[in-house]
Order: C-alpha cells, then sequence, then structure tokens
C-alpha cells in the first residue's frame, strides 16, 4: 500500500490530489506544513509527498519551489492537476449578515476575491494554514465563515452559503507528486529544473533558452524566483516536454549546465493529460 503525505487535515485539496495520484487503497498521511510533507517522504514516513506547485488564478506556489530549489533533493514522479471549487461554509444557522471573520489559507482567499469584495467587503480574512484548519477554526467561534471545499463541507457539521465562488470557473491547482526517483520515460513526459546565470551578464539568460529552441524542445513554463542571495539575482524554473534520459534531452541539459551558473533538475514524470479526472474524494 502506497503511503502518500499531504498537506492536512482531511478535506482540503491537497487530500483530493492524494486521492487521484494514489486512489482508495492508498494510505493518507495528514500533515501541518508542506515543509512536513517533504520531511516525511525524506525519512520514510511515506512513500510519496503531494505539494500543490501553482494555480490558474494565482500562480505559483512560493512555499513548494523553495523548497524544490533549497531544501530537498526529492524528484517529481508524477502530476496532478485537480479543478478548485470554492464553498462558503458557516456555522449552522448563521446568517450571511452576521459574519464579521472570514477563514481561509491564502491560496484560497486570493482565489475568491472578487467574491469577497462583492459579497463580503466588510468582513475580515484571517489566515488559516489549510483549507480545512479554516473550517475547524470557524468552528470554534461565532460571527465566522471559512472558505473550503466540498469534501470539508461533507466532513464538518456546517452549513453551505454559497458554492462556486471562485473567481473564475476554470480554476484549477497543479499538484507534484515527490519520491526519492523520478518516473522511468513513458513516451509523454515533463521534466522540470532549475537554474541561474552569471549576475548583470548580457544575454546569458537568452543563450540558455536558445539551447532549448535550438533542439526544438517545448518550453511549457517558464518563471522567476529570488535567489535569497542578494537583491537582483534569480533563479529561472522550467518546465520542458521530454524526458531527460531521452537522447535529445539530455544533450540539451549537458549544455545548459556548461553555459548555467547553476542546474537542479527536480525529475522527469508523466505529463498530466487534460482528458484525465479526478477521483471521487473518499467517503467519510
Amino acid at each position: 500500500m502506497t503511503r502518500i503525505a499531504y498537506l492536512g487535515p482531511a478535506g482540503t485539496w491537497s487530500e483530493a490530489a492524494a486521492l487521484c495520484h494514489g486512489g482508495d487503497a492508498a494510505e493518507l498521511l495528514a500533515l501541518a506544513s508542506l515543509p512536513a510533507v517533504v520531511a516525511a517522504v525524506e525519512t520514510g514516513l511515506a512513500d510519496v509527498g503531494v505539494l500543490p506547485v501553482e494555480n490558474s488564478l494565482e500562480g505559483a506556489v512560493g512555499t513548494t519551489l523553495d523548497l524544490l530549489i533549497h531544501e530537498t533533493d526529492l524528484q517529481i514522479v508524477a502530476e496532478v492537476v485537480v479543478p478548485i471549487r470554492h464553498m462558503l461554509l458557516a456555522r449552522p444557522g448563521t446568517r450571511l449578515e452576521e459574519i464579521q471573520v472570514l477563514r481561509s489559507h491564502p491560496q484560497a482567499l486570493a482565489q475568491c476575491r472578487r467574491f469577497i469584495e462583492r459579497v463580503l467587503p466588510n468582513v475580515v480574512t484571517a489566515a488559516s494554514l489549510s483549507t480545512t484548519a479554516a473550517v475547524e477554526e470557524m468552528l470554534a467561534e461565532s460571527a465566522s465563515a471559512a472558505i473550503s471545499t466540498p469534501r470539508a463541507a461533507e466532513l464538518y457539521p456546517v452549513q453551505v452559503l454559497a458554492r462556486d465562488i471562485q473567481d473564475k470557473t476554470t480554476n484549477a491547482t497543479r499538484f507534484i507528486v515527490l519520491a526519492a526517483q523520478d518516473a522511468p520515460p513513458t513516451g509523454h513526459d515533463k521534466t522540470s529544473l532549475a537554474f541561474s546565470v552569471p549576475h548583470n551578464t548580457p544575454g546569458s539568460l537568452v543563450r540558455v533558452l536558445q539551447i532549448f529552441a535550438e533542439a526544438e524542445i517545448n518550453l511549457t513554463k517558464v518563471e522567476s524566483r529570488p535567489a535569497r542571495e542578494r537583491l537582483g539575482q534569480y533563479i529561472f524554473l522550467c518546465d520542458l516536454e521530454g524526458h531527460r534520459h531521452e537522447p535529445r534531452v539530455r544533450e540539451a541539459l549537458r549544455r545548459v549546465a556548461a553555459q548555467a551558473d547553476w542546474l537542479k533538475i527536480f525529475g522527469s514524470y508523466p505529463a498530466w493529460r487534460e482528458t484525465a479526472t479526478v477521483r471521487p474524494q473518499r467517503t467519510p
């Protein structure tokens, strides 16, 4: 049985991604933070860990990127894309006009910004460690509500005040699955990596990107992240089509390593197919 660590408690979108990856037969381990998920895999408490890496509305999840860049050598073995449907939950009998505090994970609050501004403009927003933790905190106080998941609405004694309150109906979050080793080639793969280039050297970034262009390797994502050394230094992160063991990709990565100051490959793994569907969430 595969042991999967994820950001808990039960009822989070991370749990939905863990179920999608492992199915109902997996053993799920709920943890309080993303660094704890990584530590669980590194120490053998779990076989794999599921972490959110980007959202279609709010972009990259900085904590996950920083863990990949600076704090772990675990490899990405898979990815999962989960459609996100946020709900406004409250204690039974709570009326909308009574709400004074709105709790949720910062990502969820940001993804529902338009609803909050229009429907709850005078409410104080408060960050929680997860969307499920927000529900637990909300139930312990009065005049409070939480933005959370359909799964949390089933697990906890709450009433649903509003459904699908995210800013876009196409809202989705991409999760990565970390393990000790990445996956073998399947013919439909992606590779994720990070690199840095000589600071203040004209054309250094272009020369690296040109390597992929000359090899006809498609970059599906390019973004930057502060290097955490000094102001103005950045690390560049890329996702590319292909597996790192494919000759064309392997040669391109060799050339990139020669041009870059630093290169770290996060892993190669099967690309998520848009036609794939998320498994139903486990019933309590």
